[in-house]
Parts: C-alpha cells; sequence; structure tokens
C-alpha cells in the first residue's frame, strides 16, 4: 500500500506513516525490503533505488524520514552517498544494511561516525534475506523505532510519529520530565572494582566518546561490555574502543582471567558472563539461546556481574533499544551496586536507559557527556 492510499484510510487507520527510501543494488533485495515495509501499518516505501547517487538526487523530491543504505553498489556506494544524504536533509535517519565481512564491519563503523544512526547485517545471499526472519525482525524494528524518535525530536505529527516506540518500553511521554518518572538510589559507598557497560542502538558512537574521557582513570578496574553486535563488528568496535581509551582492549575469551585497566567485549553471537575461579575471575562465553533476542545480551552479564562484585560494581546502560539489561540493573542495584542510565536527550533510542531508569535502581541518569566525567570521578576514588 502506498503513502498516498494511506492517509486516506478511514479512521482509526495511520494516516501519517513512517516514510521510507531502500537503497540496493539488487533487485531481489529493494523488492523484499519493500514488502516488508509496505506491510507494517506504520511504515510506508516512498523511493527505492538501485544506487546511491539516484538516491542523493531523489531525497528532496521524495522526503524519507529513513534510508535504508546498502554499502556496495555501483556509481556511488553507500559511504559517499551518506552525508551527501545528510547534509540534503539534516534530519534524515539512515540505517546502514551490509553483509558480515571485516571490510564491511568496518565500513559500517566509518557510517556510523560520518552520522548513521544504526545499521542491520545482511545475509550474505538474497536467498539468506527472503528467508532470514532475524532480519526481517531487526530492519523493521530499527526503521520503525528511530523513525519515531527522528519524528518527536523534530516536533512533527502523525498517528506513527506519536506511536510508543518498540518493543514495550514504559517511556514517559514527550511532556514528562524524565527525572520525575523514575526513583533514584544512593550511590553505593563502596569504591567499584569492576566497570560494567551494557548498549546497543547508538552505541558504538557513544561507548567512543565514553572511553575518550574515563581512559585515563580505568586503570585500578577491568571494564565488562556487551554491545548488541554481529561477530566481526565487536572486534573492530575493540580496537577502535582501545584507540579512544588509550588501553587494551579486545573481544573476551573463554577462560580468560580479567584484569585491571583492560577492556573486554562480548564477541558477536557469544552470551559473555563472569565467574570464580580461586582467586580470580574469568569469562565464560556461552552459546544458549538469545536473552532479550539479543546474543549477546547484557542481562546474563551483569547478573553474574551483581553476583561476583556486589556493592563494588559501577554499571552504565548507554542508549539502545528494547529492555534488555534491566534485570541485570536490579540485581546490580539489590546486591548493593551503583547504575547509570543515559538520559533520554542524549541517547538515539532511550529503550535499554529508560527501562534501566525505571526500575528504581539506577543511582543517576545523565546526559552522556556527563556520564564520563561521573564514572572518572567514582573510579578515582572521589564522592560521586
Amino acid at each position: 500500500m502506498s503513502a498516498m492510499a494511506r492517509q486516506s484510510n478511514a479512521a482509526g487507520a495511520v494516516t501519517n506513516p513512517i516514510r521510507v527510501m531502500v537503497v540496493d543494488d539488487s533487485v531481489v533485495v529493494r523488492g523484499m525490503v519493500g514488502r516488508w515495509i509496505d506491510e507494517d501499518p506504520n511504515l510506508a516505501v516512498v523511493a527505492s533505488h538501485r544506487n546511491g547517487r539516484l538516491a542523493v538526487e531523489d531525497v528532496n523530491r521524495s522526503n524519507p524520514d529513513v534510508v535504508i543504505l546498502d554499502i556496495e553498489m555501483p556509481d556511488m556506494d553507500g559511504l559517499t552517498a551518506l552525508p551527501l544524504l545528510l547534509e540534503k536533509k539534516r534530519d534524515l535517519v539512515v540505517v546502514v544494511a551490509s553483509t558480515l565481512t571485516r571490510r564491511n564491519a568496518e565500513i559500517s563503523l566509518k557510517a556510523l561516525q560520518l552520522g548513521a544512526a544504526d545499521y542491520v547485517p545482511k545475509p550474505e545471499t538474497n536467498a539468506g534475506v527472503t528467508t532470514s526472519v532475524d532480519f526481517r525482525r531487526e530492519l523493521v524494528e530499527k526503521v520503525t523505532s528511530l523513525g519515531q524518535r527522528a519524528r518527536s525530536r523534530s516536533g512533527r505529527t502523525g498517528a506513527a510519529a506519536a506511536a510508543p516506540m518498540p518493543p514495550v518500553i514504559g517511556r514517559p511521554s514527550p511532556a514528562a520530565k524524565p527525572k520525575a518518572a523514575f526513583t533514584i538510589r544512593s550511590y553505593s559507598s563502596i569504591r567499584p572494582r569492576i566497570l560494567a557497560i551494557g548498549s546497543s542502538t547508538g552505541g558504538p558512537q557513544a561507548l567512543n566518546a565514553l572511553f575518550g574521557e574515563i581512559g585515563s582513570a580505568m586503570g585500578q578496574v577491568p571494564v565488562v561490555i556487551t554491545q548488541h553486535m554481529p561477530p566481526t563488528f565487536t572486534a573492530i568496535l575493540a580496537e577502535h574502543l582501545s584507540k579512544s581509551a588509550g588501553r587494551p582492549a579486545a573481544e573476551g575469551k573463554d577462560g580468560e582471567t580479567i584484569v585491571a585497566g583492560r577492556i573486554y567485549v562480548a564477541p558477536g553471537g557469544k552470551h559473555m558472563i563472569l565467574a570464580k575461579q580461586g582467586n580470580d575471575t574469568v569469562i565464560r562465553l556461552t552459546d544458549t539461546a538469545p536473552v532479550n533476542f539479543c546474543k549477546p545480551a547484557v542481562d546474563p552479564l551483569f547478573k553474574t556481574v551483581a553476583e561476583i562484585y556486589g556493592n563494588a560494581t559501577l554499571a552504565v546502560v548507554l542508549t539502545g533499544m528494547g529492555a534488555d539489561g534491566a534485570q541485570g540493573v536490579t540485581q546490580i542495584g539489590q546486591a548493593g551496586g551503583s547504575v547509570i542510565a543515559q538520559d533520554e536527550e542524549t541517547s538515539v533510542v532511550w529503550g535499554m536507559p529508560g527501562a534501566a531508569a525505571h526500575t528504581g535502581q539506577c543511582s543517576d541518569v545523565l546526559p552522556l557527556p556527563e556520564i564520563g566525567r561521573k564514572v572518572s570521578k567514582i573510579l578515582l576514588g572521589g564522592r560521586p
């Protein structure tokens, strides 16, 4: 169903769906993704192009809210087209779709630095695209959530813009002030012996900014991170974080003893948890089912951090879709640890940090620039 047709639907139907442009050199992918988008009543395809040049030329006319952008295309690739699209439409949301090669992972992370909102790993073959339930679910969820967030920030109205953000987060209304919507508990009086971080959509950008602030202060604690990312991407993320923090960072390895001053990133496709082995704390990688539709997931990591470190835990929940991490935040808070959640205004999506805030177990809800300063102060032994 076209966007124009939907605007004339009967009362109660979506009258202003999120407008989506699909840019991919494969006619099969464009057709399949276009059908998925048009089957969702909150979304509508307004343009479909085979390369970046055509997308750039058409973006003002078709006026999309969200662009799904392939990386490898003839004439003009996605990375070249991205800044040109954002220059023409500053509030445009771009979701990069790329296959799981190291080169494409590098390009996708570069795209995030250039202003893309998020990425979706694409199956390597057209047949994989047509049969992948996970790819379809993740793509539609991200387009919907990011499109709604962009409309909310720009003040645009419409049924789709006003709808709550999926999956199922208790999100304050635009008129509500976040600090009035949840309870804040006191920080632990114990100096942290670990820093645990969970993030998703918008997380790579937030993590790099955070580690640029706290790198010099984290010499006395290990740092463990679960960022929702596929394999290959997490290894490259760790390399980027090492540069930002000036500290060694890598994917966690099964059986590895964690030590102060190092950053351990949960590898894509595995859950990373912690366990005691004598006097040491070691990493365990598990291949169990996804948690909160995610693998790796934040909740399993936070749960084991709470069990081992208790009130000597400092955790941070950064921008991301969904509610992953909320159960772990509750366990950390009940064990006497401290949790900081990113605020709504500076989050790309206030799903995970919003869910964490609403547990009543956070000690602060702060803008991203303030989180780094607060964490550094706490890690260096200062009073919160």
